[in-house]
């Protein structure tokens, strides 16, 4: 796998996946619900967590699922549990599949 640059003192770069995984934007969603919660921006996060501000804004936007290393170290940025982030992302999967049940449903029905 191909890595961009790498910026001084943070860690290496991520391309953006070519396909969007829902789980990802789910991730990315609570991501960015804790970060904006926090009043900090892109760079703050970066900062405090030894990230690229670049590949911190593909993550929320759900480019990129994060690896479970990823997940641990933002959740203790962020002085959260990493199951916190996974649940609330679980949660919205749940949702988004009731819904489209439905959808099915009324469409048979």
């Amino acid at each position: 796998m191909a890595c961009a640059q790498p910026d001084a003192a943070l860690r290496w770069v991520v391309p953006k996946a070519k396909n969007i995984n829902g789980d990802a934007v789910r991730i990315g969603a609570v991501i960015h619900r804790l970060r904006i919660e926090r009043g900090w921006s892109l760079v703050t996060l970066a900062r405090r967590s030894g990230m690229h501000p670049t590949y911190l804004g593909v993550l929320e936007k759900g480019g990129n699922a994060p690896s479970v290393t990823t997940l641990f170290d933002l959740a203790d940025v962020f002085n959260v549990n990493a199951s916190d982030i996974v649940r609330e992302a679980e949660e919205g999967r749940r949702e988004a599949a009731k819904r489209r049940a439905a959808a099915m449903m009324a469409k048979e029905g």
